[in-house]
C-alpha cells in the first residue's frame, strides 16, 4: 500500500536482515523497502527506494552505521535512522555517538532469532517505526496509513497477558482535575517522565536550559540498563547544567540533573539537611523499570506543592496516573502537546485524565520549564 511506512533494513547479518523484514512485513502499516548489507549500498538504494525510516546496524563492513549517519548528515537527509545496538559497553557510547549524529532512537539487537526477546523487541521496534517513520511521512506531505492509530494505543495493565495493546478514542475533553490541596509554591525540583522520542526531545530541552536555573531535575527515561550511563555523559556535553545518571544517595541539589538507571526505579526523599535520591528493584510500575508513575509519586510526597512535573512524548500511559499526584498536592503540572510528540500517548493519557495544567511545544518546553521555576510565588 502506498501510505504505508517504507522501511530500509540496513545490516550485514543475512539473519538479522531476514529477521528484522519478518517483524516489519508482519506489521500492519509497514512495509519493508529494501534491505542492504552495509552503509554503501544503503546511500545507493535511498534515491530509488525512498525510505520513511531506516533500521541501521552499527558494526559493518566498508562503511558502518557511525559512518554512514555522517553522509547522511552531509547530504543533507532527514529520513529517521534507528539505531540497532548490542548491549557491549562500546555498543553503548557508539550508540550515543550515534544519537548524537542524528539518529531518532535505538534498540538492543536480539540475541538470535529464537530468544524469548524477539517478541519484546518486535512490539518496541515496529512501534517505533510506526511513530518516527508516520512523522517522517507527514512531514513530507505523505499520507499516514491508519493515522492516529498507533499514537492512540496504551498498555494493558501488566496483569493482562504481555504485549498486548488496546487502542482508545482520540482525546476530546478532559476529565475534571483533581482539587489541590493547596496553592503551588516555590518550585524546588523538576521532575520529569519520557519515553519514545526522548532522547531527541531531552536534547532539545536541556540544550536549551538556563544555565542560572536554580531547581534540580530529576528524569525517568525509558532505556535499556547499560545506556543511560553513557546517555547522562552525551547529554551533559550539551546541557549548560550538570547531567549525570543517578547513583544511590546521589544529592539533589541546584545546577544537577540526575537521569534515572535503566532497570531501576528512582526515588527521592528530603531529609532534615539535603534531598537525596533512591534507586530500587521494586516491580515493574506501569509496566516500566525505572517507571515515571514511580518517581511522580515519590515527589509528590516529598515535595508536595512545592514541584514540577512534566510528562513528554511516549507510548503507553506511565507517568500519566501519578503526575496527578503532583498536581493534588498542588505542585504545577506540564504536558508535551500533541503536534510536536512523536508519540502523543503518555502526555496525552495525562491530559485525558485532567493531571495537565498546561500543554507544551517541544521547542518551548525549556523556557517555559526555566520560567515557572524561576517565579517567586
Amino acid at each position: 500500500m502506498s501510505d504505508e511506512v517504507a522501511v530500509l533494513v540496513v545490516d550485514d547479518s543475512a539473519l538479522m536482515r531476514n529477521l528484522i523484514s519478518r517483524m516489519i512485513e508482519a506489521t500492519p502499516g509497514l512495509r519493508v523497502a529494501e534491505r542492504a548489507m552495509n552503509g554503501v549500498f544503503a546511500l545507493q538504494k535511498i534515491p530509488r527506494v525512498n525510505p520513511d525510516i531506516i533500521v541501521l546496524d552499527l558494526e559493518m563492513p566498508e562503511m558502518n552505521g557511525i559512518e554512514f549517519l555522517k553522509e547522511r548528515k552531509r547530504l543533507g537527509l532527514k529520513i529517521p535512522v534507528i539505531i540497532l545496538s548490542s548491549i557491549a559497553r562500546r555498543g553503548a557510547e557508539i550508540t550515543m555517538e550515534a544519537l548524537a549524529l542524528g539518529a531518532s532512537d535505538f534498540i538492543m539487537k536480539p540475541t538470535d532469532s529464537g530468544s524469548e526477546d524477539v517478541g519484546t523487541v518486535k512490539e518496541t521496534l515496529t512501534n517505533m517505526l510506526l511513530a518516527y517513520g508516520s512523522q517522517y511521512r507527514r512531514m513530507e506531505g505523505k499520507k499516514v496509513s491508519s493515522p492516529g492509530e498507533y499514537t492512540h494505543k496504551i498498555e494493558v495493565p501488566a496483569t493482562e497477558p504481555a504485549h498486548q495493546i488496546k487502542t482508545v478514542t482520540p482525546p476530546s475533553i478532559p476529565a475534571k482535575p483533581p482539587a489541590p490541596l493547596r496553592k503551588p509554591g516555590k518550585t524546588e525540583v523538576i521532575a520529569i517522565g519520557i519515553s519514545t522520542g526522548g532522547p531527541d526531545a531531552l536534547r532539545m530541552v536541556f540544550a536549551n536550559l538556563d544555565a542560572d536555573l536554580p531547581t534540580p531535575i530529576v528524569v525517568v527515561q525509558h532505556m535499556p540498563a547499560g545506556f543511560t550511563l553513557e546517555f547522562a555523559k552525551s547529554l551533559d556535553r550539551l546541557c549548560p547544567l550538570e547531567v549525570k545518571e543517578a547513583e544511590e544517595g546521589d544529592l539533589i541539589r541546584p545546577g544537577r540533573i540526575l537521569i534515572a538507571q535503566g532497570n531501576r526505579h528512582l526515588e527521592v526523599e528530603r531529609k532534615s539537611l539535603a534531598a537525596i535520591v533512591h534507586l530500587t528493584d521494586a516491580p515493574l510500575m506501569s509496566g516500566h523499570r525505572p517507571s515515571a508513575d514511580v518517581l511522580f509519586a515519590s515527589v509528590a510526597k516529598a515535595y508536595s506543592n512545592h514541584a514540577l512535573g512534566v510528562i513528554m512524548t511516549g507510548m503507553g500511559r506511565d507517568g500519566a496516573e501519578n503526575l496527578g499526584r503532583i498536581y493534588q498536592e498542588g505542585g504545577i503540572t506540564l504536558g508535551q502537546d500533541e503536534a510536536t510528540a512523536v508519540v502523543y500517548g503518555m502526555p496525552r493519557v495525562a491530559y485525558e485524565l485532567g493531571h495537565v495544567m498546561e500543554q507544551v511545544p517541544l521547542d518551548k518546553m525549556a523556557n517555559r520549564i526555566c520560567s515557572i521555576a524561576k517565579a517567586i510565588r
